[in-house]
């Protein structure tokens, strides 16, 4: 726990919630967190532009949330870490309940 008055400390978190702050990159890193997928795939799936997409997944990478790695002419999304995808999910369940 940073000590008191530190917000500086949650400087971090502050970008890693900004960087999903969209509801496309979210949706995109709710995809990843079944496996990797190439741009192409998210953008059949997304049902949005390839440029479109392509920029959000530049934000994400940016932000050190997902990584791609290049196959040949294609490159291929996947989530930097399990924590990624935790941080989405329980986010996106938590949004799903039903609150009194």
């Amino acid at each position: 726990m940073p000590e008191r008055g530190d917000v500086a400390a949650y400087d971090a978190v502050a970008a890693l919630f900004d960087a999903m702050s969209t509801p496309l990159r979210a949706a995109i890193v709710h995809r990843l967190c079944e496996g990797e997928q190439t741009v192409g795939e998210l953008v059949a799936w997304t049902g949005r532009s390839q440029p479109l997409v392509s920029q959000h997944l530049r934000i994400l990478r940016t932000a050190h949330l997902v990584d791609g790695e290049r196959r040949g002419r294609e490159v291929v999304y996947s989530l930097t870490d399990e924590h990624v995808a935790h941080v989405l999910l329980d986010a996106f369940h938590h949004t799903q309940e039903n609150h009194p």
